[in-house]
């Protein structure tokens, strides 16, 4: 007998457009979507501007581009996100961090993430780092097998 399990996975893409901010993009998609433990598959694009936080640094930091997205990853979630970007210059230099807001779209930027049916990534202060960092929680199994 074959017995059909619901999927574990539920799979978004997404393309933004000219001027849409990269950061609060992906924030408004998670709450839209109800992205619960969503992480990042893929993303391209490029970016006219680019806002990150720095390894190290506190304080985010503006940069003038144009700029190749050439990596974007990271977890996120309607309680919160943690998104790294990396990205080329004209020469192939790179430059990489946080993504924050203020990062506006040069061309198009193409999105797929995924959404995990079966886990909630809440965040919560730790005390040892001082930031919001990840806790995994199970889904309940009656709200999974719903969605």
């Amino acid at each position: 007998m074959l017995t059909t399990l619901p999927p574990s996975l539920e799979s978004h893409a997404l393309r933004l457009h000219p001027g849409a901010d990269l950061h609060q993009a992906l924030l408004e998609f998670a709450l839209a979507h109800h992205i619960q433990a969503g992480f990042i598959i893929t993303g391209v694009g490029s970016l006219r501007k680019a806002s990150l936080r720095l390894a190290g640094r506190t304080e985010s930091q503006t940069f003038n581009g144009p700029f190749e997205i050439i990596s974007l990853s990271g977890t996120l979630s309607i309680y919160g996100e943690h998104l790294h970007v990396g990205l080329a210059d004209g020469q192939g230099k790179t430059l990489a961090g946080r993504l924050v807001k203020g990062c506006q779209i040069a061309t198009t930027a193409e999105i797929i993430l995924a959404d995990s049916l079966n886990h909630r990534f809440i965040r919560q202060p730790d005390p040892h780092t001082g930031y919001s960092e990840l806790v995994v929680e199970l889904r309940d199994q009656a709200e999974t097998f719903s969605h």
